[in-house]
């Protein structure tokens, strides 16, 4: 009678919600585990779930008198971590029969995301046979019986949820000694964690997940700032984001997805979450692509309009590159502000930002929240279409691995028509409360180590060369407050990962993606599993396999497949039609390898693409290039390690008079970007060919590697 009293009242003070309880098994030999996030969660877990449990217990949690009385009221076992035979008394429960519940990280979370797991819980399951159930709880961390610090907000009644995932099991680990078998048994336990932390992750729209954000840390917790060096808060940006969601609808219909020209500035942001809550979708467009690589963009993605502005047109100096794209109607922020009637005034103060959640016009969070743009085979830029889902379940998997929290500021300078700076710089900090400081060019190699110093930065994430040049010029000081250095899009070269930790202590945690999987990241290193020379573990909730290469001795092609792949390409040849994944699988064009602990190294690349500085270049775009200097010669693009940009083009062609000042004047005419004029051009009497005649570039790849 008591425990029903105590639970009927907690359910009200908390309104606790338990999902998934199908999942519970038989109670027999059963380790329930879950994260810890306060003083309630043991009790709450021993009220709440559908099965009668033993919890595992600190004894110094008894030296607390109010913790004694509310353990009274649930079976507890205290042990002594520091003890050997702590884990032995668990062994005995469960080979009894029993159930036990206990928490693998040992303590209350100090960051508010998962901290590391014992290896001692996880060897336990792994000697005994138990069945593991993962229980996350959610919602508790907020209340005043967590352990975060005060300017965390807390509230004094916080929904709490607690979700259950299906059973696993952890088989003990083949290795020769016992200490390896823990701590394998250790990391598998670690990656169930991370897995219960991402599939337990509501799913929301990229306006939703603002406004859950805004609901847990308040319209006046600052988050956003500039060159305007103006620190705005969630109030400020959902102001500005419902009003240029309002001046958008005016020009557009439910639906339509619109062209966005923008830098990396607060207002393109604001855009962003503004067009997501009237149920419109940005394409964000690649400015430095030409004029030639916007019109095909928005050929692919049949589109019609662009939004843009006129200080951003001027400052870039893309007047000419703008008016020569055809068929399209462009809008200048300018204009559009100024038929902001008093009327949309009105129904901004009166009503959408007192009822935000009410005006949001798309709620289906499998419909397409972005499209961003990658080079295509034969050049032509191909549409990548992401959903709400998508996008926010690649951030929950980043969060499932990596502490970043509200006291943590990124310095995000990629741009964000790039899918890193997409994700990590316009959504990821706005709907995790952490801070931001939106740069406007990576390639101000010496002003942004000052601004991250000024700032007071925690959080970098770069491809390896820009990274490289930021070492070059900043103050051994300058990077003082940095906890996360996070480096993708290209391989991190091994002479910058020495350098930053030469030179400024700091380990740079190298990760892999690509645009069609919500990049930023389908691997990374963590402070948790680092090994150097990978690019860390998959993600959680992300499956893999590996084809066969004909000629590759060493790894695979690699496919994903996962709550992260896009919906599908929009292909410059079929305008506007969505071609979604054979299955939901992903090719990803990379040959990798994966060992026993599953770090990925990549081996290289079956796409035929270049990527310099972190950009794709289409090397049938070389080509073409020089097809149309030298019609009658033959030629071949291939690519090779460039310690300065990733990777360097080489264009082998049979044609003696072929010069790159031609080659440059063929991009400028054609509207491609100047990273299509390949930096060496080598004469060859002919081409090796395979015996179908076609062009031999894997004989090609090694004949670049030992030019």
């Amino acid at each position: 009678m008591l425990v029903a009293i105590t639970r009927t009242i907690m359910k009200l003070l908390f309104r606790i919600e338990v999902v998934g309880q199908q999942h519970v098994p038989r109670p027999e030999k059963l380790l329930i585990i879950g994260n810890h996030e306060s003083f309630l969660d043991g009790f709450i877990m021993g009220l709440f779930l559908p099965v009668r449990t033993t919890f595992v217990v600190h004894t110094t949690v008894l030296e607390n008198p109010l913790f004694r009385w509310i353990l009274k009221h649930v079976p507890h076992l205290p042990v002594d971590t520091n003890s050997p035979l702590a884990m032995k008394k668990v062994i005995r429960l469960l080979e009894a029969g029993e159930s036990v519940m206990i928490f693998p990280e040992g303590r209350i979370t100090l960051t508010g995301s998962l901290m590391k797991a014992y290896d001692g819980p996880a060897f336990v399951a792994a000697k005994t046979g138990a069945t593991i159930l993962p229980v996350r709880i959610h919602g508790a961390a907020r209340s005043y019986f967590s352990r975060l610090a005060s300017d965390y907000p807390h509230s004094l009644l916080p929904k709490i949820r607690l979700t259950i995932l299906p059973p696993t099991h952890i088989p003990m680990p083949d290795a020769p000694s016992a200490k390896q078998r823990r701590r394998i048994a250790g990391e598998r336990m670690q990656a169930i964690l991370q897995d219960l932390m991402f599939r337990s992750e509501p799913s929301n729209t990229l306006y939703g997940a603002l406004l859950q954000a805004i609901r847990t840390y308040g319209r006046k917790h600052k988050l956003v700032e500039d060159m305007q060096l103006v620190e705005e808060d969630y109030g400020s940006v959902l102001k500005k984001s419902l009003a240029l969601g309002r001046l958008v609808s005016k020009i557009s219909a439910p639906g339509d997805t619109l062209a966005v020209l923008m830098p990396n500035v607060t207002n393109t942001v604001c855009l962003i979450f503004g067009m997501s809550a009237m149920g419109r979708v940005p394409a964000m467009l690649n400015y430095t692509a030409g004029t030639s690589g916007m019109q095909d963009a928005c050929t692919a993605a049949n589109i019609k309009t662009v939004i843009t502005s006129r200080k951003f047109i001027e400052a870039a100096k893309l007047e000419e590159v703008v008016a020569k794209l055809a068929g399209l109607e462009i809008f200048y922020l300018e204009d559009m502000r100024a038929g902001f009637s008093w009327r949309d005034k009105l129904w901004l103060v009166a009503y959408a930002l007192r009822c935000p959640a009410r005006i949001a016009q798309q709620h289906n969070v499998d419909a397409p929240a972005v499209v961003l743009f990658t080079s295509g085979s034969e050049g032509k830029p191909k549409g990548v279409v992401h959903s709400h889902r998508g996008i926010l379940a690649n951030i929950a998997q980043i969060r499932a691995v990596i502490d970043f929290s509200h006291r943590d500021k990124f310095m995000m300078a990629l741009p964000m028509f790039h899918s890193f700076g997409f994700t990590c710089g316009a959504i990821m900090p706005l709907v995790s409360g952490s801070k931001v400081f939106i740069y406007p060019s990576p390639l101000h190699y010496r002003i942004i180590p000052e601004v991250i110093y000024e700032r007071g930065c925690t959080a970098l994430f770069g491809t390896s060369t820009f990274l490289g040049n930021y070492a070059k010029f900043a103050h051994p000081y300058d990077f003082y407050k940095m906890r996360y250095v996070i480096a993708g899009a290209e391989k991190l070269n091994s002479e910058v990962r020495k350098t930053w930790m030469e030179k400024f202590g700091i380990r740079i945690l190298e990760g892999y993606g690509v645009t069609e999987t919500a990049k930023p990241v389908l691997a990374v290193n963590t402070p948790m599993a680092s090994q150097i020379g990978t690019v860390g573990q998959l993600l959680p909730g992300i499956e893999m396999r590996l084809e066969e290469v004909p000629g590759i001795t060493e790894g695979g092609l690699l496919k994903v497949k996962g709550p992260n792949i896009m919906l599908g390409y929009l292909l410059y040849a079929q305008p506007g039609v969505l071609q979604p994944p054979a299955e939901g699988w992903h090719d990803t064009g990379d040959i990798v390898s994966v060992d026993a602990r599953g770090f990925i190294t990549i081996q290289g690349r079956v796409k035929r693409f270049a990527k310099i500085a972190g950009e794709m270049v289409s090397l049938e775009t070389v080509e073409s290039l020089a097809r149309l200097c030298s019609p009658e010669q033959q030629h071949a693009a291939t690519t090779r390690v460039d310690a300065q940009r990733g990777e360097t083009i080489l264009l082998y062609t049979t044609d003696p008079e072929l010069a790159r000042e031609a080659l440059s004047q063929a991009a400028k005419k054609l509207g491609h970007t100047e990273l299509a004029v390949p930096r060496k051009i080598i004469v060859v009497k002919t081409l090796p060919l395979l015996g179908t005649g076609k062009i031999d570039y894997v004989t090609l790849k090694k004949m670049a590697e030992t030019s």
